[in-house]
């Protein structure tokens, strides 16, 4: 598929996976839309120079009425929905706001292409914690969506909202489920991998929320954005369908601190909190539907990136 001129929609776009994605579609040559609430200084947004490459919008995607407005505007052909409120801990204080965004804000995205007759596709960004807690058993798009908490719950009802627009309008909407993202332009040091690169920069010492135990797929961004153009390049056999992106970086935080040390040669000081709330032991997806329909396979490694991304992170604290 060309994207040259295409007419393309990212919600949330000026942040981290958001501005990799522009980044790619700008590259590409297509016409690129971003709606946003901050552009924070020393972001991937900022550094590359992205504002004057595309249109922003300062639009909250809770607000239907001003987003159908910039889609039939625009002429928008193309949506990757990532606006979100992407926090575990947030979502445990602050339930309301994230139900709103997520759930709300992702309806409104699927009633304004439902609504809007130029849409071709819709890619909606999800997560792995959809599916909620499981066996100690990697995810299968079948699995139930059974969250719990409301960060969880938040991405189950999303997927299930994005389900019934494909299946009952038939909608060309499809679902991507991923694992924890890392990559150059990650600004939330409460993740572990900024928090990582924050600690040994500023020589502090790393807080762990968790026992150190918790398992995740560690799935560099790059992968990700190519999973988001494979989707909606390939709508006419993806739609209505989930697809699971995950990568054979699968790690406890005590594993990837060792990964970490090795592969930049640093010692992590670092103290177990296990303070957690609402986390999720073992996170892991087989992305063997994606393998084989979209013929995907994640192209980096944390002990390929690890070095090029402390290279960043010096730049910037």
């Amino acid at each position: 598929m060309n994207w040259k001129n295409k007419r393309v929609l990212v919600t949330g776009g000026t942040g981290f996976v958001g501005s990799h994605l522009i980044e790619s579609l700008v590259k590409k040559g297509a016409s690129v839309v971003s709606t946003f609430q901050v552009i924070r200084p020393n972001s991937y947004f900022d550094e590359k120079k992205l504002l004057s490459k595309v249109t922003l919008s300062q639009t909250d995607v809770t607000n239907f009425e001003k987003l159908f407005d910039l889609v039939t505007k625009l002429e928008i052909e193309y949506i990757f929905h990532l606006a979100a409120q992407p926090i575990v801990e947030t979502a445990y204080y602050n339930p309301r706001r994230t139900l709103n965004t997520n759930i709300m804000g992702t309806v409104n995205v699927l009633e304004a292409a439902r609504l809007y007759p130029k849409i071709k596709a819709v890619v909606v960004a999800s997560s792995d914690k959809a599916y909620g807690k499981s066996k100690g058993e990697k995810y299968l798009e079948t699995d139930p969506l059974r969250g719990t908490h409301p960060y969880e719950v938040s991405k189950s009802a999303t997927d299930l909202i994005a389900t019934t627009y494909a299946k009952t309008y038939g909608l060309p909407v499809v679902t991507t489920r991923f694992g924890n993202i890392y990559g150059e332009g990650d600004q939330n040091y409460s993740r572990i991998i900024p928090g990582i690169m924050n600690s040994i920069i500023s020589k502090t010492t790393l807080e762990l929320r968790s026992d150190g135990s918790f398992v995740r797929d560690y799935l560099h961004v790059k992968d990700v954005v190519s999973g988001y153009l494979l989707i909606a390049e390939n709508i006419a056999i993806c739609k209505g369908e989930a697809f699971n992106f995950g990568s054979n970086d699968t790690h406890s935080v005590l594993d990837l601190l060792a990964i970490a040390e090795k592969s930049l040669s640093r010692k992590i000081s670092y103290t177990i909190q296990n303070t957690a709330k609402n986390e999720i032991p073992y996170q892991s997806l087989d992305f063997s539907k994606a393998k084989k329909q979209l013929f995907w396979t994640p192209k980096m490694t944390l002990k390929k990136s690890l070095h090029e991304i402390f290279e960043y992170y010096k730049n910037i604290l």
